[in-house]
């Protein structure tokens, strides 16, 4: 296999380069490309003049209200409210954080509530485990925070845990899909 030759500059691509290099700003203890020759210079291309669009803030998101353990959230009438709330309303599907890191388990909650709400289920419960320490374990503080999230948020009208003195699990009231 030979070895290409690289061809040779024309005039319009030398003119391009000074032209680019102009607008180039050099580095630290660098020097100042030096201009084109003025033959050049009648051969360039007028540079492009963008204008400058100030940046515009993205409108803001749709308000929901952050969503607490055991509040009772706008939109669920007091009757459902306390159904759920009581246990009457049983989980189809349950996941078990017990034992995964916390990025794991995010990623295993992510997926396990877009997968139930594709699949139209009402309630699930999702068992992060009591945790140690007077404020539980690491995935049991971060569940209400993954549950306020964006990409989840839409998805959960609700959540509660099945029984007082059950502060390692959580059950969730899914929205139905539009």
């Amino acid at each position: 296999m030979s070895a290409r030759r690289p061809r040779p500059l024309s005039d319009h691509d030398r003119a391009e380069w000074a032209n680019y290099a102009q607008r180039v700003t050099p580095l630290p203890g660098r020097a100042v490309p030096p201009p084109p020759a003025p033959a050049d210079i009648a051969a360039l291309p007028e540079p492009i003049r963008h204008p400058a669009h100030p940046v515009q803030p993205r409108p803001p998101a749709p308000l929901t209200p952050a969503l607490g353990i055991g509040a009772h959230p706008g939109g669920l009438d007091n009757s459902s409210w306390n159904r759920f709330r009581s246990g009457k309303l049983a989980p189809t599907r349950t996941l078990d954080l017990h034992g995964r890191t916390a990025q794991r388990a995010f990623h295993a909650l992510h997926a396990f509530l877009h997968a139930a709400h594709a699949d139209r289920v009402r309630v699930v419960e999702v068992i992060t485990g009591r945790g140690a320490g007077e404020t539980g374990g690491v995935i049991r503080r971060e569940l209400p925070l993954w549950l306020n999230l964006p990409a989840l948020r839409p998805l959960v009208l609700a959540a509660t845990h099945p029984h007082a003195a059950n502060p390692g699990s959580v059950r969730l009231l899914l929205r139905r899909p539009k």
